[in-house]
């Protein structure tokens, strides 16, 4: 279902384009309306090493992100949809230019020719993949990378406020919590979406496996130290959440081969004593050895595609009943965490995609309405307003961002609830309400007038705080419109009469 919203915002956009059309300021704004048609543009951004190359080839199912130290990881590079591939670099200064690319030991390289990465503004992608359906992809240079200017281009693109290209929302990758990690999101928080408050980040514990130093339980150790950081104060008003992933082990799930399956069925084989010998440590399984008679250069190969982690799940994995080469990637990929962390894709970035392009969008052209005046652009800023006076779903944003940073004085309990009904862990009305996934449309219903009763009593009440009373609204318009629907499936949050807070 469509946000009314965006179809307000589109309206705005080209009644700016006719109002603009012989000004220079015209290419901006059709910038800006080209964001609000497109698909959601979800970016990835981390530490240089953090393993977002990786995760990006395992989120597409297929190895096209270059993962080396080469001068394509160095620029910022938009994977999109498209019925053909296609490769075109983006300079600073001169004409887009189609590049060459091959397939080399199944991954993508790309020829960037005589061109540095200080040249390239930015790369584009097309790739014929159903995982690119409904989002934009965008590979980021390394934060805090021993290039100043490398880092500085990955922090200035993700962070500069306003930006007709920038991204609607970020997966930020980091191995450990530093300072810089930090620092970053309170950027990105502070400039992206407007200069909104809006929490439209999750946080991803990379390389999760090396956590646990590659047993076949470091995904649960991961998972409590991802617990641990999530519960931060500081980073808690900048995620959403924070989910341990092992990419590499995610990206061979989604590209294993049948080769790699069989090979592995043959350490999983192995007499046991031998089996965990070999399997000490990484060093120990790739040195000549006859314990086994796959070949060192196998070897070799398959520590670089699956980490020992990796081969050590496969082996018991196989040992366990994994008998196909598709039966070991399901459950390779239900053990990496990718399936969770595209869960969280799906239910928070997807599911309100119109809202997080109206919210990134009308900010930018309100700025350049404002720098730009002439007669007509009076109106358009007023329907600017307007759409964030009425449309509750970007209140709702406001809301969920407000209290996970602490900004009302209501108990805790209270607090997370109110987070919950305004989407804070899914849109679907189950979700929103604290029910079961199957719950049917009269214990939804029940469940929200039950709610309601509540919070309006609270709204009420001369003992809430004024800043509260106003949550309580937002609070008791979403359960409003969770009442109206039949329950099932994300709830649609129409525009209504509240003035939204900027």
């Amino acid at each position: 279902m469509k946000e009314p919203a965006l179809a307000d915002a589109r309206r705005v956009a080209q009644q700016a384009l006719d109002l603009y059309a012989d000004d220079p300021a015209a290419e901006v704004i059709r910038a800006f309306d080209r964001r609000l048609q497109g698909p959601l543009r979800l970016a990835l951004a981390g530490m240089i090493k953090a393993g977002k190359s990786t995760l990006l080839n395992a989120m597409l199912g297929e190895t096209i992100a270059a993962t080396d130290a080469g001068e394509c990881t160095r620029v910022v590079t938009w994977y999109r949809r498209a019925s053909t591939p296609s490769i075109t670099l983006h300079p600073h200064v001169g004409e887009p230019r189609r590049l060459r690319f091959q397939r080399e030991d199944g991954r993508v390289v790309i020829d960037l020719g005589s061109t540095t990465a200080e040249e390239v503004a930015w790369i584009d992608v097309g790739w014929p993949s159903e995982s690119l359906r409904s989002l934009i992809l965008i590979d980021t240079p390394g934060i805090a990378s021993l290039s100043a200017e490398v880092s500085a281009r990955a922090t200035g693109y993700l962070t500069t406020k306003s930006a007709a290209s920038a991204p609607d929302a970020v997966i930020y990758l980091m191995r450990h919590l530093h300072s810089s990690d930090r620092n970053f999101l309170e950027s990105f928080r502070d400039s992206a979406m407007g200069g909104s408050l809006t929490v439209n980040a999750v946080a991803v514990l990379s390389r999760a496996d090396e956590i646990g130093s590659a047993r076949i339980d470091s995904l649960l150790s991961a998972g409590q130290v991802a617990q641990r950081y999530a519960a931060d104060g500081d980073l808690h008003a900048l995620v959403l959440d924070v989910i341990p992933v092992a990419g590499l082990v995610a990206e061979t799930a989604r590209t294993l081969r049948e080769e790699e399956f069989r090979s592995l069925t043959a350490v999983a084989g192995m007499e046991r004593t031998a089996r965990e010998k070999l399997l000490l440590s990484a060093d120990r399984f790739a040195r000549p050895t006859d314990a086994i008679e796959l070949s060192e250069a196998t070897r070799r190969e398959l520590l670089s595609r699956f980490g020992l982690y990796g081969i050590r799940l496969s082996a018991a994995l196989i040992r366990g009943g994994a008998t196909t080469s598709t039966a070991l990637a399901e459950g390779l990929l239900e053990r990496s965490g990718l399936n969770t962390l595209q869960a969280m894709v799906r239910d928070h970035f997807r599911a309100r995609a119109d809202t997080l392009k109206v919210y990134g969008a009308l900010p930018g052209l309100e700025e350049v309405l404002r720098e730009r005046p002439r007669p007509g652009s009076d109106a358009l800023l007023a329907e600017i307003e307007r759409i964030f006076a009425t449309t509750h779903s970007l209140r709702e944003l406001a809301a969920l961002s407000r209290t996970r940073a602490g900004g009302y004085a209501l108990p805790v309990a209270r607090l997370e609830e109110a987070e919950r009904i305004v989407g804070g862990s899914g849109a679907a009305a189950q979700t929103r309400l604290g029910l079961a996934d199957d719950a049917d449309g009269q214990a939804v219903r029940q469940r929200a007038d039950e709610l309601l009763t509540e919070w309006r009593g609270l709204a009420e009440s001369p003992l809430t705080e004024r800043g509260a009373v106003g949550l309580c609204h937002t609070v008791i318009r979403s359960l409003e419109q969770i009442a109206s629907q039949d329950g099932r499936g994300a709830v649609l949050l129409m525009g209504d009469d509240v003035a939204l807070s900027r």
